[in-house]
């Protein structure tokens, strides 16, 4: 995948006109994302509904994805794209918070990690049967760093 954006003449206009909410000769005004509109978030929808659970992957990353189809991605039959849920930190907290309790590890390793995760539930992630989520959530709970 290319790291080259080309971005249509209206969106150009959009970023030069939210510029002027940021510091003036902030760097950041280089590289504003253009808004979030309808169509992005239908196809989001529409992706989430695709056969390869790479591109489910990919909408649940998504920090832009609405929360009614975090939660459907959240029940997902793919562990990767549960995971991806649960590390996404636009995920509604109480959504991530279940995610902790999933069957794989890897996605209650994601969970951990995630700062949404109240503080109480990472304490006891620290008793996992997983040794990585153990370890990951003494590590956020400030007892061990992973190894």
């Amino acid at each position: 995948m290319s790291c080259i954006r080309f971005n249509t003449k209206a969106q150009r206009e959009a970023m030069r006109d939210d510029a002027a909410a940021l510091a003036a000769g902030d760097g950041a005004v280089l590289h504003l994302s253009p808004p979030v509109t309808e169509s992005k978030l239908a196809r989001l929808r529409l992706l989430a509904a695709h056969e390869r659970a790479g591109i489910r992957q990919s909408v649940a990353s998504n920090r832009h994805a609405p929360q009614d189809l975090l939660a459907a991605l959240a029940d997902d039959r793919d562990a990767a794209v549960r995971g991806e849920v649960a590390r996404n930190e636009a995920t509604d907290p109480v959504l991530v918070e279940r995610l902790s309790r999933d069957r794989d590890a890897r996605v209650r390793c994601w969970a951990v990690l995630n700062p949404a995760l109240p503080p109480e539930r990472v304490r006891a992630l620290e008793g996992d049967p997983d040794a990585q989520v153990r370890r990951l959530a003494g590590w956020r709970a400030g007892a061990v760093q992973p190894a």
